[in-house]
């Protein structure tokens, strides 16, 4: 069975950090680009940050470029989000996702999906 399990939101004050971990099980994770998504009431999710199979491709959008850093450990078979320096608008549910293929995970395609982790940032 397949599971992407994300942890680490929670409250933080602007300028503060939260590192965020998924977990994944059921597929063999090395074979698959991750990616980092997230998503607001009213609003479409959105790709923020992506990492291919073997961590030499990343890809930040604009807004998270400089504060936030993506990495993962295929030998434990987790992907990480290190988020420092987060504004009010960073506020948001959290989703991690995997698909084989590059471009498809950046347009928001994936095979699997998380259950979300929330990610709430007071100014």
């Amino acid at each position: 069975q397949v599971r992407l399990v994300e942890s680490g939101g929670g409250s933080v004050q602007a300028g503060g950090s939260l590192r965020l971990s998924c977990s994944a099980s059921g597929f063999t994770f090395d074979d698959f680009a991750m990616g980092w998504f997230r998503q607001t009431p009213g609003k479409e999710r959105e790709v923020i940050s992506a990492i291919s199979p073997n961590s030499a491709t990343t890809y930040y959008t604009d807004l998270v470029k400089g504060r936030f850093t993506i990495s993962r450990d295929n030998a434990k078979n987790t992907l990480y989000l290190q988020m420092n320096d987060l504004k009010s608008e960073d506020t948001a549910m959290y989703y991690c996702a995997a698909n084989r293929v590059w471009d498809k995970l950046l347009g928001g395609v994936s095979n699997y999906w998380g259950q979300g982790t929330q990610v709430t940032v007071s100014s």
